[in-house]
């Protein structure tokens, strides 16, 4: 049997990492500035994550959500802390698509409504309805094509407000920073305005923060620099490191009916004592307050270079467009200077790296950076 082709691969197995470094079969050293897609956000190989997985499945790795399992009980609660949360429940599955799909449904059920609406060039993830409000026809198959989902421009709250005040629309669901869609951050005051207009129409708002969240942007939601609070907020990627993880946590909006939502592996032992050490390690080594500072480092440094057209983003989610595609450049960036990145449509070239990148490693990758481009 052989793999089922899903993305074009380059030609490196990587098979360690330490902090924000890898290495390949070969032994060849990467400056990892893209994480994983977001999903390293405390390092790679950090010791106490390897410690906490370690004594976990030494004790128990599964049993099922029929039992008690304190583990969970602890990481809601943390969570809840870190975030500004506290009030809020948190229902725990095993991916951002799962997240959404999720999300989706409790809004559905809350308000009786079937109508969505999304943003253009936004992704929520290949599941049913999480598909749907991908801006990507590409990837929506006709099975797919029953929700009903009107896609507005970001930032254009007039056509929001079109839109919700036909008192049809179930949810609202929009990424705290567009990723895939080039590192789109929304305007505070668009995000204030649609928090208004949500509430005035019975719609539920849905941040998506599946790429964004976790301290990313600088703060532990990028939502928070709008000073909003949405219905519904779903995370994955930084939250288990590595470890597949997705959640929900759902506003006091909503009551919990047995049998509304389920799942097998979610919020399993292990997942849970991967999320914690995470949030050990964000808060005794102050990753968020690092992303901040590190990101606002980069994109002053990277002001220097005018081949760059603009330069967008919060924290250690950075996107740089460029007038040209910039596949050759990432290909030189990834062999000839050992450093990965991340893409964005054809121009756009993603910088995601793990929370612990620190100055001195942000210098390095100007400096190969610059060497690519000349």
């Amino acid at each position: 049997m052989k793999l089922f082709d899903v993305y074009p691969l380059f030609d490196i197995n990587i098979v360690k990492g330490k902090g924000c470094k890898v290495w390949d079969d070969k032994g060849n050293e990467y400056l990892d500035l893209y994480g994983g897609h977001a999903v390293i956000s405390i390092g790679h190989s950090h010791p106490h994550y390897v410690e906490m997985i370690q004594k976990q499945v030494a004790e128990l790795g599964f049993y099922s959500n029929s039992v008690v399992n304190k583990l969970q009980q602890q990481l809601a609660e943390r969570l809840g802390r870190i975030s500004g949360y506290e009030d809020y429940s948190f229902f725990m599955i095993n991916s951002g698509a799962e997240a959404n799909e999720n999300a989706l449904k409790l809004a559905s059920f809350h308000t009786g409504r079937k109508r969505v609406v999304s943003f253009s060039k936004s992704f929520h993830g290949r599941t049913s309805a999480a598909v749907r409000t991908t801006d990507n026809p590409k990837i929506v198959a006709p099975i797919n094509e029953g929700i009903d989902v009107t896609f507005l421009a970001l930032n254009d709250i007039d056509s929001v407000r079109s839109e919700l005040e036909k008192n049809d629309v179930c949810a609202v669901i929009i990424e705290g920073i567009q990723g895939i869609g080039g590192i789109k951050v929304p305007e505070n005051s668009f995000m204030q305005e649609l928090r208004k207009l949500c509430t005035e129409t019975g719609t539920i708002l849905i941040l998506d923060e599946i790429q964004s969240g976790y301290g990313r942007s600088g703060k532990f939601f990028a939502h928070q620099f709008a000073g909003i609070r949405p219905d519904i907020i779903t995370v994955a990627k930084g939250i288990g490191n590595g470890f597949p993880m997705g959640g929900v946590l759902i506003s006091p909006l909503f009551t919990p009916v047995y049998g509304m939502l389920g799942t097998t592996f979610g919020g399993n032992h292990l997942s849970c004592a991967a999320a914690l050490a995470v949030i050990d390690v964000i808060e005794n080594e102050n990753l968020i307050e690092n992303a901040s500072k590190v990101g606002d480092y980069l994109m002053k440094e990277l002001k220097q270079f005018p081949q760059i057209k603009e330069i967008r983003g919060e924290g250690l989610m950075i996107g740089l467009e460029f007038e040209e595609p910039v596949k050759e450049l990432r290909t030189r960036l990834l062999f000839e200077q050992k450093v990965f990145t991340g893409v964005s449509g054809t121009n756009v070239i993603r910088l995601l790296p793990p929370l612990c990148l620190s100055l001195e490693q942000a210098d390095e990758f100007i400096e190969r950076f610059k060497k690519a481009l000349n």
